[in-house]
């Protein structure tokens, strides 16, 4: 296949297995969109050599340079894995998996992945908003599929402030819109060559207000503080695969938006006044996410904070604008992919076996999850940023980048964040799954604690689970012990792009 086809049948594949799978019955349903997700999964690691060479366009609709693909790599690995993880998932919905609940699942499933695989590669900064938009409408849907009063209020949470944000995005948009016309006139394109072309003409102080509208409308979805206060109520009361996907795919593609608007900027105004949005933003989110993280009770919670830090180490990596941060940076994106996936797989299985999100009511976690426990045990501490998992080489790399800056106090600002919320995270991994395991000796198949806890039975939900998180894992190992050469080549290469020091 040439590179076009490859990306136009990435656009297309999952929209028709989408439109098919409300149809189809859920039996078919599911085989089929685990391999609609690896085969996305596969085409967009196909694009990474051919982008090396050249960026590629499809007409004036479709573009995929270095850093599009980055971010469409990350989002198509947790479309497969999360379409491995829900045929399990799903199938524990007592009474769901062969109704009209299954169909709608697993149809909204595919048309939310499919908008965010088609977020990175349009060409353009107006379509890129409009992708954006659809997948709030269908993410707002998926959060409230279940139909309770919790999810409804949560859905409906996420809708007013998504909107909001998006309509701050909208006039962003606007705004380099007219900041464009002082150059090419008041009609022409807003694709991404044209205003990088045409940026070291704009005026500043149009660009400058762009940019900030910009960091504030899509952080919204992104999850900055202070406009993140959806995420965690949204990530409590969805699907745990929708969760997963909102959580390590749709926030990183909300700061591939940002990412945007900062080339633009940089090239107008220079790289201080970005930086500087960005510091402010990340160290807000980063510090309001560490206090948080100490005083959780609820799993899904907890895992959704987390995401609020990983979001503000992203936005304070890129405000240090040196090259290896940069490059830290554009790993951290694809490290989080992988880790919170398989974190919020493991709290699947663990919600499933417990019956229970509080983690006061679970104990001997291990003990009653013999594959998923270790590995949500791994992926936690690989969230935590411990060797040898993708996280630590990312936030080595993003804190090696700070260090030889001049204000490196933000670099050791970062590292005791990051510490305070490693202490929120372990205090999880200790007291719900490295706690003793109560079983009595005479019942070796029941794990039993106290009146408040819950009892059940030692074994895994569904082996589907697993196989996500095993995949989940994986690929954490290789990102954190050797970087596929081509790989490497691409996160230099999309650093570059988004320029930096040396």
């Amino acid at each position: 296949m040439t590179a076009s086809s490859v990306l136009v049948a990435i656009v297309i594949v999952p929209f028709v297995v989408s439109v098919a799978t409300f149809f189809l019955p859920v039996r078919m349903s599911k085989p089929l969109t685990v391999a609609t997700g690896i085969a996305v999964f596969v085409l967009s690691a196909a694009l990474v050599p051919r982008v090396l060479r050249a960026p590629i366009r499809v007409g004036g609709t479709l573009q995929a340079d270095a850093l599009s693909v980055v971010f469409l790599v990350a989002t198509a690995f947790l479309y497969a894995t999360t379409a491995i993880f829900a045929a399990g998932y799903l199938h524990l919905e007592a009474g769901r998996s062969g109704t009209r609940y299954g169909r709608l699942f697993y149809s909204g499933i595919n048309l939310f992945c499919w908008a965010m695989v088609v977020a990175p590669v349009v060409n353009g900064i107006a379509l890129l908003w409009v992708a954006i938009e659809i997948t709030t409408v269908i993410s707002a849907l998926l959060v409230a599929i279940d139909d309770t009063e919790a999810a409804s209020e949560a859905a409906w949470k996420y809708v007013l402030l998504a909107s909001l944000g998006l309509g701050i995005a909208l006039l962003a948009t606007i705004v380099m819109y007219y900041a464009g016309t002082a150059t090419f006139g008041p009609a022409y394109n807003l694709s991404y060559a044209k205003l990088l072309a045409g940026a070291h003409h704009f005026p500043p102080a149009a660009v400058r207000l762009a940019f900030v509208l910009a960091v504030l409308g899509f952080g919204t979805k992104m999850g900055l503080v202070p406009v993140h206060t959806w995420l965690p109520d949204a990530h409590s009361e969805a699907p745990t695969p929708v969760s997963a996907l909102l959580s390590a795919a749709l926030l990183a593609i909300c700061f591939y938006a940002i990412l945007r608007f900062y080339q633009v900027t940089e090239r107008t105004v220079g790289s201080t006044y970005p930086r500087d949005v960005l510091l402010v933003f990340g160290v807000a989110s980063l510090l309001l996410a560490a206090l948080y993280l100490l005083r959780q009770r609820d799993l899904k919670r907890l895992l959704a904070y987390s995401s609020v830090e990983h979001m503000g180490i992203l936005a304070i990596g890129m405000s240090f604008g040196v090259q290896l941060a940069t490059i830290g940076v554009l790993l951290h994106v694809l490290s989080h992919a992988a880790a919170k996936g398989t974190a919020f797989f493991g709290s699947g299985s663990i919600v499933r076996k417990f019956g229970t999100k509080d983690m006061g009511r679970i104990r001997g976690g291990i003990g009653a999850l013999p594959w998923s426990g270790p590995l949500i045990v791994a992926a936690i501490l690989a969230l935590s940023a411990m060797p040898p998992f993708g996280i630590f080489r990312s936030e080595f790399l993003i804190v090696s980048g700070g260090l030889s800056d001049p204000h490196d106090a933000v670099a050791a600002i970062l590292i005791v964040l990051v510490t305070i919320a490693f202490f929120g995270l372990s205090w999880f991994t200790s007291q719900t799954m490295l706690s003793p395991d109560p079983r009595p000796g005479g019942t070796p198949d029941k794990v039993v604690g106290t009146p408040d806890q819950v009892v059940v039975t030692r074994g895994e939900p569904s082996v589907w689970i697993v196989v996500a998180m095993v995949i989940g894992l994986g690929a954490l190992l290789v990102l954190g012990v050797h970087l596929p050469s081509q790989l490497s080549q691409l996160l230099d290469q999309a650093a570059r792009e988004l320029g930096g020091r040396r």
